[in-house]
């Protein structure tokens, strides 16, 4: 039986409390929160950083930067956590039928991941998990499956019941989906990952056939809060990230 050891953890209660590192990237310093875990022979580190606002662009980049890491030798695993400006992303289906007619009201971009199109914006938290899957599972299937389930235990948190839905990929809440997943794959360092909707306008997915599925509507922490009380406040980004960083770290203890 495999035993895991948490070496360091410096996650607040209230909110994230990272170790600032000697990490930058284009001048941009990441705060992390560091953690190591035993796994028999092997030592799996784990960094978390929370990025803040950043555009799709500067996500991309900080990913291809961590992956090349990643394939050079680089031992350790990353957790990126961020809010992205509006932007429309295409996956490698490319379906610009999924696009519709409308003209968009945000920059559209290309991206190496799974699935087809959906909507990045403010209210939105993404996660993009940098991690060697080979250490743990070659099965591109069991990692969506886990990253859903980390979704739906975080929900659960907020006394929001989330489940999957047959042959799709994502999170849903009742008849509404509340998280997409689109996943790519280099040597087996995964980059791209999820997007949670926590609250903000969701209008911008009227624009579009989110993830190709027709019909589909969006919902998010928000929005379904208020469906049970009037008063409820959305938690903030952080908040989530935090939630979310700690059923990440369940796969791998």
């Amino acid at each position: 039986m495999l035993e895991s050891v948490v070496l360091a953890k410096k996650i607040d209660s209230e909110r994230f409390s990272f170790q600032l590192l000697n990490l930058t990237m284009d001048g941009v310093p990441l705060n992390n929160h560091t953690s190591c875990t035993a796994y028999d022979n092997f030592l799996i580190r784990c960094e978390t950083s929370w990025l803040g606002r950043i555009s799709y662009e500067k996500g991309l980049h900080f990913q291809e930067a961590l992956v090349a890491q990643k394939i050079a030798g680089d031992p350790k695993n990353y957790f990126l956590f961020l809010e992205h400006e509006p932007v429309y992303t295409m996956g490698r289906k490319r379906d610009d039928s999924s696009l519709g007619v409308e003209l968009l009201p945000y920059p559209v971009h290309r991206a190496g991941r799974g699935g087809e199109a959906t909507y990045h914006g403010p209210g939105q938290l993404v996660c993009y998990p940098i991690l060697d899957l080979s250490i743990f599972k070659k099965d591109l299937h069991a990692y969506l499956r886990f990253l859903e389930e980390v979704i739906i235990q975080t929900l659960i948190h907020y006394r929001i019941p989330a489940e999957r839905r047959e042959g799709l990929t994502g999170v849903w809440v009742g008849n509404s989906k509340i998280a997409s997943l689109g996943i790519g794959v280099r040597k087996w360092v995964s980059f791209h990952g999820l997007a949670l909707n926590i609250s903000g306008d969701l209008s911008p997915f009227q624009k579009i056939t989110p993830c190709g599925i027709h019909g589909v509507t969006m919902t998010s922490i928000e929005k379904e809060g208020k469906e049970s009380d009037i008063h409820f406040i959305a938690p903030s980004l952080q908040e989530v990230a935090e939630q979310l960083d700690a059923a990440l770290r369940t796969w791998i203890r």
